[in-house]
């Protein structure tokens, strides 16, 4: 599905990031795996060539354009260019009141969530138009769809990664750039698993979200992100794709 491609994908030391890291160079892409945890990703970059794929990290943090730019860089040094990117790196902050939310945690929110993809498609498009084209997609949330019980920050973070999605898909639509983002559900990533250690409450009503009544596994995810980023999906972009166990169907 992505043979002879080459994909960037942030956030990629765990959860959906590192799922999707497998998934893509399985598929044959040439993946380039940003995140802050070096240690993380020079373990998965090893099982990767040791299963025959080809993958290079790249430590760095994606509310810093250098470390973007220096990622984007290494993909077209070491690769020849970039046709795909997976902008998954994020934050989530606790469900308090939009009042209790301390200034620094919605600086970081934002920071993450939204500069964060910001920086990305501001350095993938240049490449991608020069190449001829791609295909992005950035990480959403149920929350950036509806008021989920997430912080105010979080959820304002996340409606602001589909309204620069399907920005950037108008401004790029007639240039060979797609530009998609998943609408995505609980998922038992680490950083849920430590939410749910923290509140085991909350796990029952994570679960009830989706009328599946279960959450997704990060690979489910990881297909989704891999479909968008494929030619088979040739005439989407723009929109925003629900992997949600059906939460937002009954909302």
């Amino acid at each position: 599905m992505l043979h002879g491609k080459v994909a960037m994908i942030t956030g990629a030391s765990s959860g959906i990031g590192a799922a999707a890291a497998q998934l893509f160079a399985a598929e044959g892409a040439a993946v380039v795996l940003v995140a802050r945890r070096e240690d993380r990703l020079r373990e998965l970059v090893a099982r990767i060539r040791k299963d025959g794929g080809r993958a290079l990290a790249v430590a760095g943090d994606v509310c810093r354009q250098e470390d973007v730019e220096r990622a984007v860089h290494a993909a077209v040094e070491t690769f020849g260019g970039l046709d795909a990117a997976f902008n998954n790196a994020g934050f989530a902050s606790a469900g308090v009141r939009l009042h209790e939310i301390d200034a620094e945690v919605y600086e970081r929110t934002m920071n993450v969530n939204v500069r964060g993809v910001w920086n990305c498609l501001a350095q993938q498009i240049p490449v991608m138009l020069a190449g001829g084209g791609g295909a992005v997609v950035n990480t959403s949330s149920v929350a950036g769809v509806a008021a989920t019980g997430a912080s105010a920050a979080y959820v304002a973070a996340k409606h602001a990664v589909i309204g620069l999605t399907k920005a950037a898909a108008a401004d790029y639509g007639r240039h060979g750039v797609r530009v998609n983002a998943l609408v995505v559900g609980a998922t038992r990533t680490e950083m849920m698993q430590q939410v749910i250690a923290a509140n085991p409450g909350l796990e029952s009503d994570f679960m009830a979200e989706s009328v599946q009544h279960r959450m997704a596994d990060p690979l489910e995810v990881a297909r989704a992100a891999a479909w968008l980023c494929s030619d088979q999906s040739s005439f989407v972009t723009g929109a925003a794709m629900p992997v949600d166990g059906g939460a937002t169907a009954t909302a």
